[in-house]
């Protein structure tokens, strides 16, 4: 029963209807878009699998790691740290907006749930809030498993840039769906190897995709936040 409640609570966290705005972000995809990078569901892939391999992995699993154990533990002081160290990877002003603006929205959904560390985390990092930061927290607090947690946000993050490559590409609705089928059993491997990495190997940039980030925030035409 606990299993299949923790299971269920997953799902919650990870719906395309969680109210935090995911679907209003591309992350420098749309500005791949535009330039030609990104033209077919093949260089699509690859965009998708260079983010995962060389940023997830790299980045956001490792700290995801660091801030479950810190919640669960109840270290404030650790999940600031992970907190402003995951902010401070954040490339572009676009990307740290986007964080800082779904880890908000998340910050305000868990107060009404009941979350009294989201108000003071809030209280603490002022306009420095990390979407990680709070979604560990509830994976932490609904007694969900560090690895499914982590399974289930990157499972997340893909279908939000997939959804966003059909709009943009375009692609077709089955091409997407072939997409998903293609990269979820990459996903498993990625999502160990980054929960696993050491202090020292946390890090990682992707410079084409920083210039893009920033590029699409002036970018004339755009369906994309930023």
């Amino acid at each position: 029963m606990t299993d299949s409640l923790s299971l269920l609570k997953l799902l919650q966290l990870c719906s395309p209807t969680l109210p935090v705005g995911a679907f209003a972000y591309s992350q420098g995809l749309e500005s791949a878009i535009e330039t030609k990078l990104v033209t077919d569901k093949s260089t699509l892939q690859q965009w998708l699998l260079d983010a995962l391999r060389l940023s997830l992995k790299q980045v956001d699993l490792p700290i995801f790691s660091r801030l479950y154990q810190a919640w669960k533990t109840d270290n404030l002081e650790q999940v600031l740290f992970w907190n402003q160290n995951l902010r401070a990877q954040r490339e572009t002003h676009e990307l740290r907006e986007e964080d800082h603006h779904m880890g908000l929205a998340l910050t305000r959904l868990l107060k009404d749930l009941g979350f009294s560390e989201a108000v003071t985390l809030h209280q603490q990092a002022n306009k420095g809030l990390c979407f990680i930061t709070l979604f560990t927290l509830a994976a932490c607090k609904w007694r969900i498993p560090c690895e499914q947690a982590a399974n289930g946000f990157i499972w997340s993050w893909l279908e939000n840039q997939i959804a966003a490559g059909i709009k943009l590409v375009p692609l077709g609705q089955t091409d997407g769906q072939k997409l998903m089928a293609e990269l979820l059993p990459e996903l498993p491997q990625i999502v160990a190897q980054g929960l696993a990495l050491k202090d020292e190997d946390i890090g990682a940039s992707l410079p084409m995709m920083a210039i893009l980030s920033a590029q699409h925030e002036t970018q004339y035409s755009r369906l994309f936040r930023s």
